[in-house]
Formats: C-alpha cells, sequence, structure tokens
C-alpha cells in the first residue's frame, strides 16, 4: 500500500497513473472512489486509503456510481506478490467461492486456511469472502452495463446463489436495486465478457 501523502497528491491530481493503485474512502459520504473520479475531492481531513476494493467495502463504503470502481484496472495488490495469493484471486473470479466454502479453495492451493486468510489480509487487506463478495457484484454491474440479459439470469452468472441475495447486496452497497443501475441500451452489447477477458484484466 502507498503512503497516505502519496495517495492524497495523485488523488488531488486525479492521476491516472494510480488508477487501480489505491481506492479513496470518505468518511463524510461513506463512498469509496477511484483516484481520478470525476466529483470534486474531499478534503484531506475526510478521506482514507485501501489497496483494494474489498478493503474498502470491508471497512463499510459503497462504491462511487460516478467513478465505477469496478472498472478500476487491477493493480499489484490485486495480483499478489505470491503465486498463491495469484493464483486464488483467479480461482475466485472464475467462481470457485460462489458455491464452495473458503477451506474448499485453500485445499485446492494446497495450504491451510488460517495461511490463506492471512495472506489476503497482508496483499488485499480483506478476506476472501469479502474479495469473492466484491468480484460477483464487479462481474455483475459488467452484466448490467454491457448487456440486455434478464435479472435473474444477471444473478446467477455473476454468482449470487439467489436473486434476493443478488438484489440485496446490491440494496447494501449502493442503496438501490440492480434494475435501477442498468445504463441505456445505446451503451450494451448482447454479449457477456468472455473468459479470456476476465483473465486478461487479472493479468
Amino acid at each position: 500500500m502507498l503512503d497516505f501523502d502519496t495517495c492524497d497528491r495523485a488523488r488531488l491530481r486525479r492521476d491516472a497513473r494510480y488508477d487501480g493503485l489505491f481506492f479513496t474512502g470518505v468518511k463524510t459520504t461513506g463512498i469509496y472512489c477511484r483516484p481520478v473520479c470525476p466529483v470534486k475531492p474531499a478534503l484531506t481531513r475526510n478521506v482514507l486509503y485501501f489497496p483494494s476494493a474489498p478493503a474498502a467495502e470491508r471497512a463499510g463504503f459503497r462504491p462511487c456510481l460516478r467513478c465505477r470502481p469496478e472498472t478500476a484496472p487491477f493493480c499489484p495488490a490485486w495480483n499478489g506478490t505470491k503465486t498463491t495469493v495469484e493464483r486464488a484471486l483467479k480461482l475466485i473470479d472464475d467462481g470457485a467461492l460462489d458455491a464452495d466454502p473458503v477451506d474448499y479453495l485453500a485445499a485446492r492451493l494446497g495450504v491451510g486456511t488460517r495461511h490463506l486468510a492471512r495472506l489476503f489480509q497482508k496483499h488485499i487487506g480483506a478476506s476472501p469472502l469479502q474479495t469473492a463478495k466484491t468480484f460477483r457484484v464487479q462481474r455483475a454491474k459488467r452484466l448490467l452495463n454491457e448487456t440486455d440479459l434478464p435479472m435473474t439470469e444477471i444473478a446467477f452468472r455473476a454468482g449470487f446463489k439467489s436473486v434476493r441475495r443478488f438484489n440485496s447486496v446490491f440494496r447494501e452497497l449502493y442503496g438501490r436495486a440492480p434494475s435501477e443501475m442498468r445504463r441505456g441500451p445505446a451503451r450494451r452489447s448482447s454479449a457477456p465478457p468472455s473468459q479470456q477477458e476476465l483473465q486478461r484484466r487479472l493479468a
């Protein structure tokens, strides 16, 4: 994680070179943003900095609807400096925790559950479950913005176990239903992002 002063200077300049390297939580609004967010910058005393989107959400911040943190490039912290973390993130993005528990993921990686939790806390700043939740929301947001798929299909493609849970998570994070966040049809295509595209974003 970058130091506070470096993050603050980059945020105030809206420096695109730092996009994905950190996220800003604004204490007065409860929202977290990318450093390139077009909204008027908050006062320095009112912000916190996080190494990843899951870390910001774990701290209780909601994603910004203007800069859309789910579209931020994946940063080195997300890919991890350890092979185990990188493999775990790819498996989670492929849906490894959508139906199975964390100990199953840990077994696939050949490590213990506690050790995996420690690695995630060190490199991601959030647990594997929080990371999986963030990935599901990000997949759903992309499908909402880029396709005309019905809500039920988006929920299950994104990895939610039920439409009820899909709606609940969106209301918890954004304060509104998924259907209220859908963009106009002229800006969407009919095809969801491919597996190759998801892997490219993690590369």
